[in-house]
């Protein structure tokens, strides 16, 4: 079900909530082979959808061709995630009748989906991110239904996603409100969609204003609901003296530089922000980062408005007080890519994000400022670690504060580049995202989008599947808090 009218979110709430109970009792295999329905439905026109998502995003065949193959990846992983069942969480506490003083009842849980779900398609990834990506594909395993409104920057490429899904869900023999795509203008439809009463959950990636709106919006609700907002991030970089004395300095300065200006910058997880050694050798890498940075040529970017806000808070960097330009790239048409660096005692005017291709280089006296430093931040979604057996003291000092500031803490790597695994989280204390207790890439995204409920004494033939004793779906629960 497809509209482009905002009078039509009623509508596409209305049906979502009728399609709820049918969706949300489908079993392990149907779900599993809904999402790996979609998964093939958007390959089978991948060529449309690469097409469209070139042309409205700027963004090149390679990467867009990338995005495809990893929306479908996710989809088939959380198809792999119902049919194993983990995410139920089933515990079972069996009766005990003559235990002493008291006899316990039998108890058993399980994890039930929210309802329908709303989600935001994101500017940056017209597919990995937006109608049938990690939000969308999280909470369909779920078992919730959901309603996308698709990003104005790219609907053609939401619109033939959403056909994609649709059509999985007629194959699949599924309601057609278990998705809707919707369009529109401005905040009007977000706030209509956000403060339904039929959407019990919300999923965004976009600006930290945007969010917040949500999150308010949502909060006053007659009930609020969550609103799990990936919002904004500097992704701080920290550079450890054994680090930069075993690194080759131009190869070191290349790497940093490629990360940087990766997409134009315009990544959630783009290093905006670099911790360098005060010295000789640090001058000598600040001053290949120059020399790197003049390499690099402007790329289009996602918006008009986007590249109006990287121009305006570029300038805002470089008007901090303590801030230098070390390099700055070909504007060739575009806004060229920047690299700074501060010389101030204070972090003041450069930890706000430029979604763009600028960072900015702090240097740091020793390991205690900088933990200083670190400390005084912001949540993050990561944090970076540049690293080699000298540094382990100073290493062991650090990971408790970046642990508490990030949602993903990494080693001798770039930030930019997010996994779709078990193991990964993408998200991290506010503002990177508006609930810390979560990530919205890798299979415990699910669980944002269920609640557990607890069956006290339920008679044996009215138990759901995944609590009866026989256990006909074969999943691993908690037997008297064992793992069986």
């Amino acid at each position: 079900m497809t509209t482009t009218v905002t009078h039509d979110v009623e509508a596409a709430t209305t049906a979502a909530t009728e399609a709820f109970a049918t969706y949300r009792a489908t079993t392990p295999e149907q779900r599993g082979a809904f999402l790996e329905a979609i998964a093939t439905e958007i390959e089978s026109d991948k060529d449309a959808i690469i097409e469209a998502a070139v042309a409205e995003s700027h963004l090149p065949v390679g990467r867009i061709t990338g995005e495809v193959g990893r929306t479908a990846g996710q989809l088939r992983m959380f198809a792999d995630v119902v049919r194993r069942g983990d995410h139920l969480g089933v515990r079972i506490d069996p009766a005990m009748p003559d235990r002493e003083p008291l006899p316990r009842a039998d108890i058993r849980q399980r994890m039930i989906p929210l309802g329908p779900v709303a989600v935001f398609g994101a500017s940056n990834f017209p597919l990995a991110f937006s109608t049938a990506g990690g939000d969308t594909a999280s909470a369909l395993a779920a078992g919730c239904p959901v309603v996308v409104k698709g990003h104005p920057a790219h609907p053609r490429t939401g619109q033939l996603v959403a056909d994609a899904i649709s059509r999985a869900l007629e194959k699949s023999g599924l309601p057609q409100g278990t998705f809707t795509f919707v369009l529109g203008e401005g905040f009007e439809l977000g706030q209509a969609l956000v403060r339904d009463p039929r959407i019990k959950a919300v999923g965004f990636t976009g600006s930290r204003a945007g969010g917040l709106a949500l999150v308010e919006a949502a909060s006053k609700r007659e009930e609020p609901i969550p609103v799990y907002a990936e919002m904004s991030s500097i992704n701080p970089v920290v550079v450890l003296p054994g680090a930069l004395a075993e690194r080759d300095t131009d190869t070191f300065a290349q790497a940093y530089v490629g990360s940087l200006t990766l997409g134009a910058g315009q990544f959630c997880t783009n290093p905006g922000l670099l911790f360098l050694p005060a010295g000789e050798q640090g001058d000598a890498f600040v001053q290949a980062v120059g020399h790197a940075v003049a390499g690099t040529t402007g790329q289009p970017m996602l918006t008009p408005g986007i590249a109006d806000a990287y121009a305006k808070g570029t300038g805002m960097l470089k008007g901090a007080d303590g801030v230098r330009t070390v390099g700055e790239g070909d504007a060739d048409g575009q806004h060229a890519p920047a690299a700074l660096v501060s010389e101030a005692a204070t972090l003041d005017g450069v930890t706000d994000e430029v979604f763009g291709a600028s960072g900015v280089i702090v240097r740091y006296a020793d390991v205690d400022a900088l933990s200083t430093s670190l400390e005084g931040l912001e949540g993050q979604l990561t944090a970076t670690v540049h690293y080699a057996p000298a540094d382990k003291e100073a290493a062991q000092q650090l990971l408790p504060v970046l642990e508490l500031k990030a949602g993903r803490v990494l080693f001798n790597g770039w930030p930019t580049g997010v996994e779709v695994g078990h193991a990964m989280v993408h998200g991290g204390p506010f503002p990177a995202t508006s609930d810390s207790r979560s990530t919205s890439v890798g299979s415990l995204a699910i669980e944002r989008f269920q609640r557990p409920v607890a069956y006290q004494d339920v008679p044996a033939d009215l138990l759901p599947e995944s609590l009866r004793d026989d256990n006909p779906w074969g999943l691993s629960r908690r037997i008297d808090g064992v793992l069986e």
